[in-house]
């Protein structure tokens, strides 16, 4: 199971979210283990049999007015208990004061209590988008990824096949490289983005070229950092015997991560302009995204037209 230590999670946020530590230091070594955040408001009612402890917590004024309404002896008591779970940490938003039983009880217990000054629904809404995309699912995945006319189109195939010469030609022609030869896919909010598995900029390999920089050659506008995959595109060998696709009726998907999205199977010849087809996959998703099929209108007018011609042979 993957996890976050709360001192990994504070040193890359702490400029960003406004962050302070008010527990001492020790306590920024427990870990989290889950992306949701949790607001304890039952909690801290004294509720507790469906707590999510595992969750990173947040108390905002209407909490902390909350605990002001407690004598010191049952806030004790109520903290205390509530702790007992093993929280992995608390944020608290507005550079709000916590009072002094909950900072003694955390140290003493081990939970980082961290300060923010941003509001509660800005801290909610960062904090959260931060952690579901640490905690999403991942996975690399060999293949080019570029944006053609604003359509994620994922190129894979076997080595050699000719991967990334096509996404070099769909460069040329005005379109957009986001990663070539390693794609990491990420899950988010079950939508598939692919962005550049490592850090080291638009480079591309050309078999009897070399390296080349993708962004210095074409310019920053023919490179970006991520795009959602909406098609895969498997580039294959010519096989005389093979049975390829000829209208289009049938619809083949592939899953990754749990998601479908359609895979057209692209027979690679010599003479091929497979960049030119990779563009019109493109444009005819476009297409099928705003209702219309051009397989099945094309079969439909032929239907028609053959009981057309069968009411003028009777």
């Amino acid at each position: 199971m993957k996890e976050l230590s709360v001192k990994e999670l504070f040193e890359k946020k702490k400029k960003d979210f406004a962050l302070s530590v008010i527990t001492q230091p020790r306590t920024l070594n427990n870990t989290i283990s889950e992306a949701q955040l949790n607001r304890p408001g039952m909690a801290l009612a004294g509720y507790l049999d469906r707590f999510s402890y595992k969750r990173v917590q947040m108390l905002g004024e209407t909490e902390i007015s909350y605990l002001q309404t407690f004598s010191d002896d049952a806030l004790y008591e109520r903290l205390k208990e509530m702790f007992e779970y093993g929280i992995p940490c608390i944020f608290i938003t507005k550079g709000l004061s916590v009072p002094h039983q909950m900072e003694y009880l955390a140290n003493e217990m081990n939970i980082a209590l961290i300060s923010s000054r941003l509001t509660t629904e800005k801290l909610a809404l960062n904090l959260s988008q931060y952690l579901r995309n640490y905690f999403a699912p991942k996975r690399s995945l060999h293949g080019t990824l570029v944006d053609v006319f604003g359509v994620g189109i994922l190129i894979t195939g076997s080595s050699g096949i000719g991967k990334s010469e096509c996404a070099l030609d769909l460069v040329e022609r005005g379109h957009r490289l986001i990663a070539d030869d390693l794609v990491k896919i990420t899950l988010q909010n079950n939508t598939l983005m692919g962005t550049p598995a490592r850090d080291a900029g638009w480079f591309m390999e050309i078999r009897g070229v070399g390296i080349v920089d993708i962004e210095r050659m074409f310019g920053i506008q023919a490179v970006r950092l991520r795009k959602q995959i909406e098609v895969q595109v498997e580039l294959m060998p010519w096989r005389d015997n093979m049975d390829y696709e000829r209208i289009g009726l049938k619809n083949n998907w592939s899953s990754i991560h749990g998601v479908n999205i359609p895979v057209i199977y692209l027979p690679v010849s010599p003479g091929k302009n497979v960049s030119v087809i990779i563009e019109v996959i493109s444009m005819n998703h476009i297409l099928k995204t705003f209702g219309y099929d051009a397989a099945e209108a094309y079969t439909r007018r032929l239907k028609e037209e053959i009981k057309r011609q069968s009411r003028r042979n009777r």
